[in-house]
């Protein structure tokens, strides 16, 4: 029995749900209210964070980790890029800096009241210093680092979403033409709506 603890919303729930998903594996998704999180989710996992994968028993609550479990069990397309030797390092560098640098810059843009320190479009300045590193990610191709969609490019893509939704307008055109293409192919595709049908 496996099921998943998630919030429609979360971009790190979003991309655990895509690689499931991807992965064809079959289980149950709990919609967690974060008002009220449901105590078996407590009982598997102290951090009160989504998602929470419950495999028979065993528990996975980190987005990424829950990437990889589903990938190993299936990998269709080959997300991970395992033919190509530097694929792997690639990916889990790229990640990182969305994690790590990218995740911070986005909060403060987003919650730029909670911010005063700076006005919105400084935070938003300084996301966009990696928006800049991605548009030339795909200045050679349509995915981030291969010629088909990564783990990369599906970890990041609700990240750089939620980027885009805080100001739709000024995204929209923002010199950034080919991340623009490369988000709306994701946002139509059917694995993510699939993943955000309520």
């Amino acid at each position: 029995m496996i099921t998943l603890y998630s919030f429609r919303r979360c971009p790190y729930a979003m991309r655990a749900r895509m690689a499931l998903r991807y992965s064809g594996v079959a289980l149950d998704i709990v919609e967690v209210s974060l008002k009220a999180k449901p105590a078996e989710m407590l009982a598997l996992s102290s951090k009160g964070t989504v998602p929470v994968l419950n495999v028979d028993g065993k528990v996975i609550d980190e987005s990424l980790a829950i990437m990889h479990w589903a990938l190993a069990q299936h990998d269709p397309q080959d997300w991970r890029l395992l033919n190509d030797p530097a694929g792997p390092a690639a990916i889990a560098e790229l990640i990182e800096e969305n994690d790590q640098v990218f995740k911070l810059h986005l909060n403060r843009y987003k919650y730029a009241e909670r911010y005063p320190q700076h006005p919105m479009t400084f935070y938003r300045s300084e996301g966009e210093v990696f928006l800049g590193k991605l548009e030339g990610l795909l200045e050679q191709r349509d995915y981030l680092l291969a010629d088909q969609p990564s783990l990369a490019d599906v970890a990041l893509m609700p990240f750089v979403r939620q980027f885009a939704h805080v100001d739709r307008e000024w995204f929209g055109q923002a010199p950034y033409p080919r991340l623009q293409r490369w988000l709306q192919g994701f946002l139509d595709s059917e694995l993510f709506t699939s993943i955000m049908k309520k």
